[in-house]
C-alpha cells in the first residue's frame, strides 16, 4: 500500500502526513476496498485547469480532478488538488483552508470507493460520507 504526497510548481508543505495517511487507509477499509497506491498532487489553478481541458475537455476551474486507475480488486489512483481554489472555498464557506483541503482529499477517496454526487440525494450522501470521515479525522489530530 502506498500513500504518497506531491506538489507541482507551487510551495505548499501538507500538515500532519502520517496522520493522513492512516485516515485514507481507515476509509479504504471501512468501504472493503484494497488500496494499492494513491498519489496526491497539489497544485495551482492553472495547471488543473489545463488538466481539466486536456484531459476532460472542461474549461473551468475546479478544486479536484481523480484519475481512476483501479482494477476490480486494487485501487489505484492520481487526485490533482488545487490549492488555490481549496483557499477561495475556504474562504467563500468561512471555515479554515486545512477543513476544507480534508474535504476534498476525503472526496476524491470516497469517489474511488463508490460514492457519487450526481444527483441531489447522490451529494447529499457524499456530504454525509465526508463529514462522518472528517469526524474520525478529527478524533485521530
Amino acid at each position: 500500500m502506498s500513500i504518497q504526497f506531491f506538489t507541482h510548481e507551487i510551495k505548499f508543505q501538507l500538515k500532519n502526513k502520517t496522520k493522513l495517511k492512516l485516515w485514507i487507509a481507515g476509509a479504504f477499509k471501512q468501504y472493503k476496498k484494497n488500496l494499492n497506491s494513491i498519489t496526491y498532487v497539489f497544485c495551482s489553478d492553472e495547471y488543473l485547469l489545463e488538466i481539466n481541458q486536456g484531459f476532460l475537455q472542461h474549461d473551468f476551474y475546479t478544486d479536484i480532478i481523480t484519475f481512476d486507475y483501479s482494477t476490480k480488486n486494487e485501487i489505484e489512483s492520481e487526485i490533482y488538488i488545487s490549492i488555490d481554489r481549496v483557499k477561495e472555498n475556504a474562504n467563500t464557506l468561512k471555515i479554515t483552508f486545512e477543513e476544507e483541503l480534508n474535504r476534498v482529499m476525503i472526496h476524491g477517496i470516497l469517489h474511488l470507493c463508490g460514492c457519487k454526487d450526481k444527483t441531489k440525494k447522490d451529494k447529499a450522501d457524499m456530504r454525509l460520507a465526508e463529514d462522518k470521515q472528517l469526524k474520525l479525522l478529527k478524533k485521530m489530530l
